[in-house]
Formats: C-alpha cells, structure tokens, sequence
C-alpha cells in the first residue's frame, strides 16, 4: 500500500464517474494558404476577431461557453474525493512554508520579498545591516493589505543607489501590465509618481534623482515599446523619450539593406532595452533581434543629460543575421561583456568603449569546451562567471584581467544564481536541486565563507530522494541528457507512475529546482523525469538551433526518445506514464500527443501554444518568430503545418487523458489555443471519456502564471497531481 492513499479513498476513486464533456458547435471556416486548404472548425472559439490589432477579444458567447468547460473540469476534479482533499491540504501544508527572494543591497541596506504562511503574496521588507546587531526588517509594501482578493502582485522593486528610494511594479489578476510607483524608504510613503504601461525598471542614477526605464506606449499593442528617463517628481508624460521600436526597425532597415518582411519582424521581437552603467557615466542601449539575438551600443549619457545628443557607440551589430547576442556591466570606460558572438557557448570579453571595434575586444574568459558561460556578473575588482556543466551549474571568479580565481565552493550540483554589486565583495548565493531545499548564502567571494541567509523549513526529508542524471539516443543519434527523480530504495517493476517534463525552447535550459509539492509523488511510489530537450540551452547555441525554426520535429524527437528510454529501463509502462510541460512545453505536450498518443496515459499542456499556423497574429506572438517561424512564409508553413498540434488531430484517435489549462488574462499566450485544441480533442477523440476524458481549466484571475494568490496555486497544483495520480495507476492499488 502506498502512503499516501487509504484504501477507502481507492475504493471511492475507482468507483468514481465521470459525466461527459460539453458539446461545441462546429462552425467551419476555410482559408487557403500557399495552396493549401485549412478548415478550422472551431475559429469561433478565438473570439472577435474584427479588429486586427485586437485579435481574440472575449466575447459573451465564448465566455459562457467557457463556463461550460470549466464546470466540467471541475466536476471531474473536484469530485476525485477524499483523495483530493487529503492532497490539497497536504499541499497547502507543504506551499504555506515561507519563502524570501535573494536580497538587493543598495548602501547599507538589504531589500526583499518574503511571503510567510497564509499569505497569497509576497511582502517586500527592508533591513538596515545584516548581523546580530543589525534592527529587524520592516515592511514597505504588504500587497495584502492593498487587495483583500490578494490578486494584487508586486512584480520587481529596484533601490537607488543610497536606498532612499525604491522603484515598483505592481499589476492585477496575473496579467503582468506592471505600473511603477515609487517609495521613500525612511518614510514609507508612495509617491506621486506612476508611471503606467507595463513598465520595466532600466537602472537607477546615481543621484537618486533619476532612472531610465522601458513602457509600451500603447498597452493594446505588444510591439510599441519605449525608453524614457525619469526624473523623480516629474510626470512620466513629460519624460524624454530616448528611442522606441518603430524608430529602430526603421534604422536598422536603412543601414542594413533589409526587404520589407525583416522589417515587418523587426518591429515584432521584444524590442529595446536600456540601462545606465552604475556611475551615470554610460547608457548601454539595444535592441532584440530574435528571441535570443539583440544589438548593443553605448552612449555617453552625461553628454545627452546636458546637450540631449544621444551618440551612439555601437558594440554588437547586424545579429538579425548573425544571431548573437551580448550584455554587459560597465566599469569606468571598459564593458564586460558576456556574448555568443564568434562564441556559440558564451565568453566573456572586454570592450573599450573609446574603441568598441570588434578587433580591439578583449578576451577575458574564453569559450568553454564542455561548459556554457551563461552571464558573468562584477563585484569588487572581480568577475563572477555562471556556467553550466551537463545541465547544472558552476561559479568561476575572474580578475578582471582574466585570472582565473577558483571556482565558488557550492553546496552540491543543481541550480545556483549570484546576485553582487560592484562596490563589494558581499554576495548573495541562492542554490536549490531536486533534493535540496532552495536555500540563499551570504558569501564573502574574497575569503570565500559562506553562512545560511535564509532556507525555507519545508515539511519534508530531502535526503529520501535520489537523484540520477542519465543520457539516450535520440531518433537522429543525438545524446540527450535527463535527470530522474524517485524515493530512494524504489522497485523498478515497470509500472511505476512516471511524470516525463520538458521544455526545449528559446535557449531555456531546465537545470535541478526543488519542488517540495513533488514529494507526495515521491512518497507514493511516483517517478519524475526531466529532459533536457534540444531548443533548449543547455549546452550552447548550436542546441538551441537544434530545436527551432525548421528543426523543430528534433525537440519532440528528444521527448519521446525520453519517454521511450523510461519504459525499456523498467521505470514505467505507457499505462502509468505522463507528460507535463507549460508554455512552449505546452507545445510540447500537445505535438507529442498528436505525434504519439499510444506512448503515454496521461498529459497536461498549460498555458500552451498549439494553433501554430495561426499563434502569431495574437497578443504577442510575432515576438516568436524568430523561434517557430510563420505560416504566412512560404518555406516555413509546411514544417510548421507539419507538428501543429490543432492541425494534427485525428478523428476516432484514442488520446490520452489530457488536462488543458489557460489564464483568461495571459498577456503572452492566447486562451484560444487551449479552447480550440480542447473542443477538437472532445469532439475526436475515440477514447472512453469516462476514463480518458479531455479537460479544460480557463482561470478567470490569472494570466500566464505568474503572481498567483497562494490559494489559487494550491488549487491548480492539486489539479494537475490529482489528475496524475488518478490517471497513471497511483489510486488503483489492489487493496482498494
């Protein structure tokens, strides 16, 4: 008998039934495209579509048909009980453990975010000094007080530089529009200044009186991004405007040649950024090419502060076509910068920026043969290098004349971060793995030493998990990595209940996190994989190349690769394997169930992509371009047409189980990708709905995930567990 699940809840699961998913009408539209014809019976479902800039607004009729689908999920969901309420208050037990963000330090003083107990989001606090002597933390922004819905979210804070003054964002109900407001730290009163538009936070100037940051200028429109400087006191209308996105497309394309369609995209990626080198004396500025490419400049902002010249000193340029990418801290005249140009795995390089000239750059931290320079961060007459080393990280300091100073002594292998600032050797160290609470170190990178911050009490024994990192074949012959999580001491028969993740895009690489909601899994038998699937960055550019545009079947390769290799090394069975991945993991998840629904039982796609024909003219999906490609070209319709998991659904296919999720207010991807996926796989499949049913869950008060309430994270976590256990054989023990 397992531990979680008595025998009088299997017996009640087993017995459970399942009523049958509401029907949706089929209204077809037609349209050709480079000769060939697509019907989509279900585009109503998108919502109106009149106005092009405001592709998919809700409508009433697909709100109400959206009720339908949620009351469903939830009759099926919340009517897996007691095991489901035995689940959600193990959940809430293990989710209601504190957590704190690695704290920023500006003169003497520390801010972070800190969420304890009940509470449905995090705190910001400050704390003069660090120590035993050092005053308690105060609070200076309880979003919890401000919204009793607790839908409310701080999204960033940023200090001055003397930490007088603190910069936030905030924004509602998941939908990441962030506005700025800014705080006296001695006093604790907001004040005038608001600055709307999804605002992003550049830098701060040293004199407190200032700071550079990037807005859309048209919240409707995703590709309408500026960067202005604020002065405090002013209001943000009257802020310069340093330069946007439809006056850089337009430059590039008069300096480089462009066609049309290159400018039509380069108007369409993420846009400019900008930020001022901590003395004031710099303005680093750029542009994203791609979803991992972006130019980059500097510009002496003394000079534009007192004629309003901004002259450009250009760093990295044309990477539209190169695709390299590159960012950097400035110290005096010198940028260090961490760049994949001419270095598909990232070195590190120093740029004169009285002659930025590629020629003259140099080197300070060589590309890696076997490792992954990820971004180099600057102390105190030093370099702190993160790298990644089989999908796992490293520390390495570097004299800034390129010494190597020894690697940071680590807690174990997983996932580390560093957060330093250039007037110290005081560092923040956060480090977490699969079995290893995410903990945050105070370090001296001078001396090396290295004391507990803050580490979450988790209800939970770590040291019960073994972890191991095994490598396969994929369909080409490619070797892929994956990690393979499971209480220590468990029978390998075959059947035990297996979660597959992954991911595999835009160079997002999946290293070891920990996951105290996991454990319940663990402890019932249950086995957890993660795959660190092409597209993604784990060992370099040329993998994530392996995983885009037309290489994109790679990705989807590598995970049923994964899963393939779980089942003939006695982890699991078809019957008790799932597949879980979110975003382009929902991609993920819907492609491979199309390509192969008899490998896995169960899957959930959250907050996915999944009409890829069509994904691009939606909120901000020409950002993606440069990743997936268009439909609307020609030589990319037919790979694209080819995996589109909405385009590839069979009718009489006995899908799997599939649990669909979506956020009403998601600002990057659509709902409509997981309405009409969900409509098409009810109306086709030839499962039994009663025992593979196909769910939809459309949150009304969330986005693309972020800034959840505790309570509604609760809830979605034990959908999601609840929906495995009960899918992949966990409730079906023998004594039920």
């Amino acid at each position: 008998m397992r531990e979680f699940l008595s025998s009088a809840m299997l017996a009640v699961l087993t017995a459970a039934s399942v009523a049958a998913p509401p029907t949706t009408e089929a209204r077809p539209v037609s349209e050709t495209l480079h000769g060939v014809e697509l019907t989509d019976p279900y585009q109503w479902l998108e919502g109106d579509n009149t106005d092009p800039e405001r592709m998919g607004t809700l409508t009433p009729e697909v709100d109400a048909w959206t009720t339908k689908q949620n009351n469903y999920t939830r009759s099926v969901l919340d009517g897996l009980q007691p095991a489901r309420a035995e689940l959600e208050d193990r959940l809430r037990e293990l989710m209601e453990v504190g957590s704190v963000g690695s704290p920023a330090m500006a003169g003497s003083r520390y801010f972070f975010s800190k969420r304890e107990g009940t509470q449905a989001q995090s705190v910001i606090y400050v704390q003069d000094g660090t120590g035993s002597g050092a005053p308690a933390p105060r609070v200076l922004i309880d979003p919890n007080t401000l919204d009793e819905s607790g839908l409310l979210t701080v999204s960033w804070f940023r200090p001055s530089h003397d930490g007088s003054l603190l910069a936030f964002g905030t924004y509602e109900a998941g939908d990441e529009n962030s506005t700025l407001h800014l705080l006296d730290v001695d006093s604790g009163e907001w004040l005038s200044d608001v600055i709307p538009g999804k605002v992003g936070l550049g830098g701060w100037l040293p004199d407190g009186e200032h700071f550079v940051y990037r807005r859309l200028s048209d919240l409707d429109d995703p590709y309408s991004g500026e960067i202005r400087i604020h002065r405090v006191g002013r209001h943000w209308r009257h802020d310069p405007v340093l330069f946007d996105q439809a006056g850089e497309a337009q430059a590039y394309a008069q300096q480089s040649g462009y066609n049309e369609d290159d400018v039509r995209q380069l108007a369409a990626t993420y846009g400019p950024f900008a930020y001022p080198s901590r003395d004031g004396r710099w303005l680093v500025g750029g542009y994203y090419t791609g979803t991992r490419s972006n130019d980059l400049w500097a510009a002496d902002l003394d000079r534009y502060l007192r004629t309003g010249e901004l002259v450009r000193v250009p760093i990295l340029s044309d990477t539209y076509r190169s695709g390299a990418s590159g960012t950097g801290t400035i110290l005096g005249d010198t940028m260090y910068m961490r760049t994949t140009q001419d270095a598909p795995k990232g070195r590190v390089v120093a740029v004169d920026l009285h002659n930025a000239s590629r020629s003259a750059w140099r080197e300070v931290v060589p590309e890696q043969s076997d490792a992954v320079i990820e971004g180099a961060s600057m102390a105190r007459g030093r370099l702190a290098v993160t790298m990644m080393r089989n999908a796992a990280n490293e520390i390495r300091q570097f004299a800034l004349d390129g010494t190597d100073l020894g690697q940071l002594d680590l807690p174990g292998i997983g996932s580390a971060g560093l957060s330093t600032a250039q007037d110290r050797t005081e560092a923040f160290l956060t480090f977490s793995s699969y079995n290893e609470p995410r903990s945050i170190y105070r370090v001296d990178l001078a001396t090396g030493e290295r004391a507990v911050w803050q580490r979450s009490d988790v209800p939970v024994d770590p040291s019960l998990v073994e972890v191991k990192q095994v490598w396969y074949d994929s369909a080409d012959g490619t070797r892929v990595s994956m990690f393979v999580i499971h209480r220590k001491g468990l029978e390998l028969d075959g059947t035990n209940p297996t979660i597959l993740y992954g991911y595999g895009g835009f160079n997002i690489s999946m290293t070891p996190w920990f996951s105290s909601t996991m454990f319940p899994w663990y402890e019932n038998g249950g086995v957890y994989a993660v795959a660190n699937l092409r597209g993604g960055g784990e060992y370099g550019e040329a993998w994530h190349q392996g995983g885009m545009l037309e290489n994109k079947q790679n990705v989807f390769d590598d995970f049923i690769g994964a899963a393939e290799w779980l089942i003939a090394n006695g982890y699991t069975s078809s019957a008790n394997l799932g597949i879980s991945g979110g975003s382009n993991g929902g991609l993920l998840t819907g492609a491979v169930i199309t390509q192969r629904h008899d490998l896995f039982a169960a899957a959930v796609s959250a907050v996915p992509l999944l009409d890829m024909v069509r994904y691009h003219q939606f909120l901000m999906g020409r950002y993606w371009i440069p990743e997936y490609g268009s439909a609307e070209n020609p030589d990319q319709f037919g790979y694209i047409k080819a995996y589109s998991p909405y385009h590839n659904v069979k009718p009489g296919t006995p899908y799997p189980a599939t649990l669909i999720t979506a956020g009403e207010n998601d600002a990057r991807v659509h709902p409509m990708h997981a309405r009409k996926m969900a409509a098409l796989m009810q109306a086709s499949t030839g499962g039994d709905v009663d025992e593979d049913p196909i769910l939809l869950w459309v949150d009304r008060d969330a986005g693309h995930g972020a800034g959840k309430p505790l309570h509604l994270r609760v809830r979605d976590r034990a959908d999601q567990l609840i929906f495995f256990m009960w899918q992949l054989g966990m409730l079906n023990d023998e004594e039920g």
